[in-house]
């Protein structure tokens, strides 16, 4: 049996693909390998593939894929190395000047991803190939597809390639997710994603339902729906396009118990029909609104397709549709020509908005972007002291969000990545992620066998207090909880 080892580097949709292509090796009878490589492991001989999904939305990713990729050569001395992702996508060369055992599947040819388990099965079958004869082959299937496209017809195929990876099993997360559009039609000045992603592509609406009923039938109690710019998404349905409102409507109407979550969204879209759908108890009160900057002349100077005014209302109509959601927001520090003006503008929409959570990035000069160019530059003590002002910020405003729901009872989905491990090792405590996306360490009491709990299962909790020192620290559980038996 062949081992194929994956490492995932940036989004949730690159986490989706990778644990759909793991999937189908499994399938094919290949023995798959998850867990993150590292310095202190020791070199493997038994693997045949080392597969990298690749991130492109800061130089440090790049970077990161880069070093990863010689560690992988250095600890896998006899496997090949697939690099694919979005950086492998716009710099496909300079990634396989590497070395001769890499071979590099660019990211918009998922359709070559999704073949490769059967074909790679194929061609061991017979042969005891080197690192670099399978490593040619790989480069081979991508070259040979490119031929064949040149004389296909123009006939759309059913699904687009970029939905061909889809697995209604995971082995590395409590929450399935599915992945429903891809790229973007913005063209935001500093981003690198649309250039790697393409334009907006979104899976059909009858598709999304049948995947999301397997993903019921199979047990799941959650899903959660990924893309580069759901806000675009635009599904065929029964000879007209619907709007993700409109799918979400279809999707409650014809399932029967599976709870939704939305992982991002543009504030522009947060509209008064979208949150009558999100009414609904299965949709998670959990929200990431993709915001950026609070200074209207930054947010033009990005080519956002909002104003400051529209995140105050996006908020606000979220927290007139659910109870206290969380809610989490992206913002990037120092962008060319940030005044301490326009940043002061971000910090008060912070302060305003009580944002539950803030992921908050230094502004990243991205090759091929206009912003790349742009001046006058912000120096990096700057962008630094903004970035930890937002990040102090918040940490506050998690712990106050947590306070707020001491006491409260709330659903929690045990999560994969310990759990099993834990209860067999018979440590008394699991983590969990709840309804409103906190990350819950909860004591576990002694169980008779009827009430084991396992990863994947939905529990009750009462949340107790923050776990301050995990938050500042940004560990990997926030809240004390306790269960409900």
């Amino acid at each position: 049996m062949f081992t194929v080892h994956f490492e995932t580097l940036g989004c949730k949709l690159n986490q989706i693909e990778s644990e759909a292509l793991a999937r189908t090796f499994t399938d094919e009878g290949f023995s798959v390998d998850l867990e993150a490589m590292t310095a202190a492991k020791s070199a493997q001989s038994d693997t045949i593939l080392s597969i990298i999904n690749t991130c492109t939305v800061t130089s440090k990713a790049e970077q990161k894929a880069r070093r990863l990729m010689r560690l992988l050569l250095a600890k896998f001395p006899t496997a090949a190395v697939i690099a694919t992702g979005c950086y492998a996508e716009l710099d496909a060369a300079q990634i396989e000047n590497i070395d001769e055992r890499i071979a590099v599947i660019r990211g918009s040819r998922k359709d070559i991803l999704a073949e490769l388990p059967k074909k790679l099965k194929s061609y061991l079958s017979d042969k005891n190939p080197s690192a670099k004869e399978v490593a040619d082959f790989v480069k081979s299937l991508s070259l040979n597809k490119q031929e064949i496209q040149k004389t296909e017809s123009n006939e759309k195929k059913a699904i687009a390639p970029q939905f061909l990876l889809y697995t209604d099993t995971f082995q590395t997360h409590s929450r399935s997710s599915i992945k429903i559009q891809d790229g973007c039609a913005n063209a935001c000045t500093y981003c690198r994603i649309h250039l790697a992603r393409g334009k907006s592509v979104s899976l059909d609406v009858k598709t999304v339902l049948e995947r999301v009923r397997q993903l019921e039938t199979a047990g799941q109690k959650e899903v959660v729906f990924t893309g580069v710019n759901l806000s675009q998404y635009r599904g065929e349905w029964e000879g007209h396009r619907e709007d993700f409102a409109g799918l979400l409507r279809i999707l409650l109407e014809n399932t029967r118990d599976i709870a939704f979550r939305i992982s991002s969204f543009y504030p522009e879209h947060i509209t008064e029909k979208l949150c009558e759908v999100l009414k609904s108890p299965r949709v998670r009160p959990s929200f990431h609104l993709s915001i950026q900057s609070g200074s209207d002349t930054i947010l033009k100077a990005m080519k956002r397709q909002y104003k400051a005014e529209d995140v105050y209302n996006a908020v606000r109509l979220l927290r007139e549709t659910k109870e206290n959601p969380f809610i989490a927001c992206d913002i990037i520090a120092g962008f060319p020509g940030e005044t301490d003006e326009d940043f002061s503008q971000t910090q008060k929409m912070c302060n305003d908005l009580h944002f539950a959570w803030i992921h908050a990035f230094p502004f990243s000069p991205r090759p091929d972007t206009p912003a790349y160019t742009m001046t006058p530059k912000i120096p990096e003590r700057i962008k630094g002291e903004r970035v930890l002002w937002l990040t102090q910020a918040a940490q506050q405003e998690k712990i106050a969000y947590i306070n707020s729901l001491k006491g409260k009872t709330v659903t929690a989905i045990v999560e994969n990545s310990r759990a099993d491990r834990l209860l067999l090792k018979k440590v008394p405590i699991i983590h969990a992620v709840t309804e409103n996306f906190l990350h819950a360490q909860i004591n576990l009491p002694d169980l008779p066998e009827a009430k084991q709990i396992k990863a994947g299962d939905l529990i009750k909790i009462v949340i107790k207090e923050p776990l301050i020192d995990k938050i500042l620290h940004n560990n990997d559980s926030d809240v004390q909880a306790e269960l409900i038996l």
